[in-house]
């Protein structure tokens, strides 16, 4: 397309939403990080092209989800668009928090086919792998890993490391290999500083030890149900597979974080790897950007991979990210309509990437420069290629807290076997299934 033609569709495009929707006040709600930040920045065109003026309620990641689900499950009128995560879909779908989004699509011409599919279902699905829409894909995220690159090249480490396991000191392929890297770094004295091997997710209050666990277990074979039969989870959530993904995520814990490392999410992980305390780092992809930038981390001092496979081959990674919905008990929903339909063009998602936003778009991620874009971007791609998601049942919330419980015990609280974490899980969904009708 001639960069003449796209101008003249884009004056259109925003002079259709203008003459559509009367300029209005906005607010926007979703977590206070630096992507948020972006989209500031970004919504000024927005602002410029249909005179709304954009207003935000950002909220730190601790407390996001219990300040963003009282307001919908309040129907209060602070948020006109919501930026929810993933796993809200369900229940903000059921209880009629968030408005249906199919018609407007049709109307705009908006293909859910032109997103990356992961994004789809994880984001703006329900009941999943139906089309039923509640939302659009609005910033992609999984959790990955850097590594100290700089660190690896070093001629005596690799001569060391090669020595001890007989393979190059180099991105690990298994978990592994992931656990002995980690372990040849623990606890050595590198520039005369003590380090330690990686930094991974063990907090118990919100989300984080289970968005860090299940890397682990995904790729060690855990499955949510049954695939012929919903809901059925004996044998698949307490597998064989899913007891050693378990075990294995327990040992990294055990031999290979830092001191005091027992209640970490992503700001820990970040502040542990930029300090240089570590050689590896789990954490969401949305930290990549601010690691490349970092004065002490960034540039060529930093690597990304993708979350490495198990034992028999499966390589998964757990999903973050979240879609862009309009809030059903919004007064400005036309207006709301508007951004989403603003924030959807292709230009404006090539703009969301450059500025630190993930687009979801394939026009920016399956465009041939994309994977040269940046030195994270391939990595990116890659794993959301290989993504689950958690439960987005409307009982998600309590499924999580059992996951929560039954994984800090084991891996951090050193209660009990691995075996017995998953029975407990089983038992704890069961019951949350039950009252919900599912048996």
């Amino acid at each position: 397309m001639s960069s003449a033609l796209a101008a003249g569709i884009y004056i259109a495009v925003s002079g259709a939403m203008a003459s559509h929707a009367q300029a209005a006040d906005l607010t926007l709600c979703w977590a206070a990080w630096d992507p948020a930040n972006a989209l500031v920045e970004l919504s000024k065109d927005f602002e410029s092209k249909t005179g709304n003026k954009m207003h935000y309620e950002f909220v730190p990641w601790p407390n996001f989800a219990d300040r963003m689900l009282n307001e919908l499950n309040s129907s209060g009128k602070l948020c006109d668009l919501m930026i929810g995560d993933s796993q809200w879909i369900g229940g903000a779908a059921e209880n009629g928090q968030y408005i249906k989004l199919n018609d407007f699509f049709d109307k705009q011409g908006i293909k859910m086919d032109d997103f990356i599919p992961a994004t789809v279902v994880g984001y703006a699905e329900w009941p999943k792998n139906t089309p039923n829409y509640w939302a659009m894909p609005a910033f992609a995220d999984v959790v990955g890993w850097t590594y100290r690159k700089d660190w690896f090249s070093r001629p005596e480490l690799q001569a060391e490391f090669k020595k001890k396991y007989n393979r190059d000191l180099a991105v690990p392929k298994t978990w592994d290999e992931l656990t002995d890297i980690a372990q040849f770094f623990q606890g050595r004295v590198i520039d005369g500083k003590k380090i330690y091997g990686a930094a991974i997710y063990t907090e118990r209050g919100s989300e984080g030890i289970t968005m860090g666990a299940m890397n682990a277990l995904y790729s060690y074979g855990f499955q949510y149900q049954n695939p012929k039969k919903p809901y059925d989870l004996e044998g698949f959530v307490n597998s064989a597979g899913a007891v050693a993904g378990l075990e294995e995520y327990k040992k990294l814990y055990d031999c290979c974080t830092p001191p005091g490392h027992s209640d970490a999410y992503m700001t820990e992980d970040v502040d542990a790897y930029k300090s240089g305390q570590v050689a590896l780092q789990m954490n969401f992809t949305f930290t990549w950007p601010g690691i490349n930038a970092d004065a002490n981390v960034g540039g060529d001092k930093t690597g990304y991979f993708l979350n490495p496979a198990g034992p028999n081959g499966a390589q998964f990674a757990q999903l973050g990210g979240q879609g862009i919905s309009v809030v059903a008990a919004s007064d400005k929903q036309a207006e709301a309509l508007a951004y989403i339909k603003w924030f959807g063009q292709p230009e404006i998602q090539q703009k969301w990437w450059k500025l630190g936003g993930y687009s979801a778009l394939k026009a920016v991620v399956d465009d041939p420069s994309f994977p040269t874009s940046q030195p994270y971007a391939k990595p990116f791609l890659d794993s959301m290629a290989i993504v689950e998601d958690f439960w987005a049942e409307p009982s998600y919330a309590s499924l999580l807290q059992a996951s929560q419980k039954r994984f800090h015990d084991y891996v951090v609280a050193n209660q009990g076997s691995a075996k017995d974490a998953l029975d407990g899980l089983v038992k704890d969904w069961k019951a949350v299934f039950e009252d919900d009708g599912k048996y």
